[in-house]
């Protein structure tokens, strides 16, 4: 078997044409690593810093006079028994009824806001508690639209009813709160807003735009009231006062 050797110029052509294609082979590799994203160096991530904010909470109140007052009024009958005690609360009240119609009181301004029907005990030589009596009653909450006359009603109601009556007291109030709530908003906001520029001032900033605005419950301070009134006055003089109204909100602004 006679072996052939490649002549010394064959030799170097393969060499010449090996080089040739390894030129090729890397010039084609270089633009797609070239293309390939950077895996190496991330990307830096750049954040919008948060606008600096006062937080604030404004008070605001509003008065007006009373155009309303409201009478707590009842009857109470005591019997030695249960049915008789309901029998007399029962009549005490048609006349109590009967006296506020008189009045000019509207059926719809007048509510029952009790009815009660207990025994009565009473303790012998013993020392044992006993049933005696009942005692049965029975309270009206009564709108008076005009508060001029709430003395001469509660007057009426004393002298009609008698011993069985009860006034328990009254209280005054605006029919409608609305407008009154609507002023002690704009009161409340008015002092936030203020509050927040102040210091926006004292900080050196400038008040920006409001981010938020939230309304706490408003609340009515406890109207004037009349306690329990004597059964024998016949006409009471009362003094109405002023209702007043408050709002509280809480507010965000930014500063600039």
């Amino acid at each position: 078997m006679t072996i052939r050797r490649p002549s010394a110029a064959r030799t170097a052509r393969l060499l010449a044409a090996t080089a040739v294609l390894a030129g090729l082979l890397a010039g084609t590799a270089a633009p797609a690593l070239a293309a390939a994203p950077g895996r190496t160096a991330p990307r830096a991530v750049v954040r919008a810093e948060a606008p600096a904010t006062v937080t604030v909470t404004g008070h605001g109140r509003a008065s007006a006079a009373p155009d309303l007052a409201i009478l707590s009024v009842g009857v109470e009958a005591s019997r030695p028994t249960a049915k008789e005690a309901m029998a007399a609360q029962n009549t005490a009240a048609e006349a109590l009824l009967a006296v506020l119609h008189k009045q000019g009181i509207a059926d719809r301004d007048i509510r029952t806001d009790s009815l009660s029907l207990s025994p009565v005990y009473t303790q012998n030589a013993q020392g044992e508690n006993k049933v005696t009596g009942y005692q049965a009653g029975q309270s009206f909450s009564v709108k008076i639209r005009d508060i001029d006359r709430t003395g001469q009603v509660i007057g009426a109601v004393n002298d009609t009813t008698g011993d069985a009556g009860r006034v328990n007291g009254v209280v005054f109030d605006v029919a409608d709160p609305s407008a009154l709530r609507v002023k002690a908003r704009e009161a409340a906001y008015k002092d936030a807003y203020e509050k927040a520029a102040q210091h926006a001032r004292l900080s050196g900033h400038e008040l920006g735009r409001l981010v938020s605005l939230s309304e706490g419950e408003s609340v009515r301070p406890g109207p004037g009231a009349a306690p329990g009134i004597a059964a024998d006055e016949p006409s009471v003089p009362l003094a109405p006062g002023e209702i007043e109204e408050q709002v509280t909100v809480s507010a965000v602004f930014e500063l600039v």
